[in-house]
């Protein structure tokens, strides 16, 4: 099992880093008590593979118990069925004085040291020292932007950046109404028509005859050459900007025949480049088209 504690200095970006997390697939719990750690793994050890990537961000928030962290992280260690990592996060003194400045909010250890930031800041660096000394990863926000951030966590976890977005593309029929979730539409009523074809009426474009039908003409294998063109211009792109999920829907009159071949066609593209694909087509059962 995949086991990640995240922690480090308050408003170093902790937040940000387990969003990243959650999205690449983690289990992801906020600020659970160290006190319940032991209990929390036994559970997801007996849930089998149900719970294989963890992350709990745990930090000064959990007030004294805080200080058993480190031991029984360095116990969990010991123990050969779990693969457990420290990301700690940190910044600058200045940094996080500016960004609690912005934001307004109040610093955990505020009320210990009398509304002091200052103080509060210093206090925090000592109690995380043991922590800092056993992390696997150690990330500096400073200087870096939400996007950097993104990055760097995900280059971490992850073989290819690009696992970390998830593509869907689907399929719809304009006649019962357009998409509205999509990111990029594409609409191919340009095609010319299955359902005009009395053998091919009752299939779908998950069919082999379908396919070959819509496929059969140079206006079609000119479209679908053009399209994996511009996505492959445009998947990085969305990746290096740290999309999590990017729908890309295909439309055609009745969602059954052109617009489903599409999406499986280029599915099938994006799925060999060795990317996360999932297909679904919302029309495909209707009676009629």
């Amino acid at each position: 099992m995949q086991f990640t504690v995240v922690t480090g200095m308050s408003g170093s970006g902790k937040s940000l880093a387990m969003h990243v997390l959650e999205d690449i697939g983690f289990y992801c719990i906020d600020n659970m008590p160290p006190q319940l750690l032991h209990k929390f793994v036994d559970l997801c050890m007996q849930s089998g593979s149900k719970l294989d990537r963890v992350a709990i961000a745990m930090d000064i928030r959990s007030g004294e118990s805080f200080e058993e962290l480190c031991g029984q992280l360095m116990q969990m260690k010991l123990d050969q069925r779990l693969d457990v990592k420290v990301l700690f996060l940190e910044a600058s003194d200045e940094v996080i004085l500016k960004r609690y400045k912005e934001t307004r909010r109040k610093h955990p250890l505020d009320t210990a040291y009398q509304g002091s930031l200052h103080d509060a800041i210093a206090a925090e660096r000592v109690r995380l020292n043991p922590l800092r000394g056993i992390a696997s990863y150690l990330i500096d926000t400073s200087y870096l932007s939400t996007s950097q951030l993104k990055e760097q966590v995900k280059s971490l976890y992850l073989e290819k950046t690009s696992d970390s977005m998830m593509i869907q593309l689907t399929s719809f029929g304009f006649k019962y109404g357009a998409t509205t979730e999509a990111d990029l539409v594409f609409d191919v009523r340009c095609l010319p028509n299955p359902y005009y074809v009395k053998e091919l009426r009752p299939h779908s474009g998950c069919d082999a005859c379908v396919r070959d039908y819509v496929m059969s003409f140079p206006q079609s294998r000119k479209l679908l050459e053009k399209l994996e063109d511009l996505l492959d211009f445009l998947i990085p792109l969305y990746v290096g900007e740290g999309k999590s999920q990017l729908i890309i829907a295909f439309g055609c009159t009745g969602g059954k025949h052109r617009s489903v071949t599409f999406a499986e066609l280029i599915g099938d593209y994006l799925s060999q480049k060795g990317l996360c694909v999932h297909k679904s087509h919302r029309d495909i059962q209707r009676d009629r088209v």
